[in-house]
């Protein structure tokens, strides 16, 4: 069973905690051989890029471990859009992005990204719809992309391959969780 068959599995297990769009991208790699017709050109401008980094930076900054930038998020946020979200959910992170370009983002200072970024989760919540909103996204893309990755999942987990029998342990200070 490979890594990608295994989360598939793991948020089928967590009764959906991962949204369907992520199944999907499970889905995708299993299908390869298939084209897929239905997917609209989706294309970031390297403004827009720059800006996706900044925010999956600040959500996931580099501290003691790597940080969102350091693993590949940006990347694989905007693979992820154009390989297996649909038009409506392309269109919803473009006008997100459109408004931070709007604000200036990347020319404010640390704690006025911090703030915009507060402002629009605050207003993500207020949005009810079939529609995934621009932060949802992006946070839930960020967040899927760090743990899958093989840092952000070392930087987070104690890795133990073959971890014995089953028992409870009391967890110290500073103490990683574990990974089986």
């Amino acid at each position: 069973m490979n890594r990608r068959e295994v989360i598939k599995n793991v948020a089928l297990m967590l009764g959906g905690a991962f949204s369907a769009p992520t199944v999907m991208a499970m889905n995708h790699w299993e299908q390869t051989t298939q084209v897929r017709g239905n997917i609209a050109i989706f294309n970031l401008t390297e403004n827009q890029q720059k800006i996706v980094a900044e925010i999956a930076e600040i959500i996931l900054p580099r501290t003691d471990t790597p940080g969102a930038k350091d693993v590949g998020v940006p990347a694989f946020i905007e693979m992820m859009l154009k390989d297996c979200y649909k038009t409506p959910e392309h269109q919803s992170f473009m006008e997100g992005l459109v408004s931070m370009e709007r604000v200036k983002f990347l020319e404010l200072n640390a704690d006025e990204k911090r703030g915009a970024l507060k402002l629009l989760e605050q207003e993500t919540k207020k949005i009810t719809g079939k529609i995934t909103p621009f932060w949802r996204l992006i946070k839930e893309l960020t967040l899927l992309g760090y743990f899958t990755s093989e840092a952000g999942l070392k930087a987070s987990f104690e890795y133990v391959q073959i971890p014995g029998k089953l028992e409870n342990i009391k967890i110290k200070p500073n103490q990683k969780s574990y990974a089986y």
